[in-house]
């Protein structure tokens, strides 16, 4: 009797493991980062607004503002430059929101 019940617990141990998948990590992206309004000519809003673009689609951002990355009218500031970063978000309607962001230095 203790022989079937331990394989019992044994083989209903083993289910319950097997269900039990490990989430997935969210994947970074390479995007493609800049003003929305001064680089990607979008005009769904005055003013300027950070955006990402993936797959040639543009994306106004939700996380993370033009401001927090340096002065957006610099040389190499987001309302003059497109620049790149790493990115961990995800498409919410037709705004995509970030929950990682790394600006990568511009190649001399």
């Amino acid at each position: 009797m203790k022989t079937i019940l331990f394989t019992l617990c044994l083989i209903v141990c083993s289910f319950t493991m097997q269900a039990q998948e490990p989430k997935a990590q969210p994947k970074t992206q390479l995007v493609e980062v800049s003003c929305g309004q001064c680089q990607f000519g979008m005009n769904d809003k005055k003013g300027c607004d950070l955006a990402v673009r993936i797959d040639g689609k543009s994306y106004f951002v939700d996380g993370t503002k033009l401001d927090d990355h340096g002065d957006a009218h610099a040389e190499d500031g987001f309302c003059s430059a497109v620049r790149k970063a790493e990115v961990i978000g995800e498409i919410k309607g037709n705004r995509f929101v970030v929950t990682y962001f790394k600006l990568l230095p511009l190649k001399k």
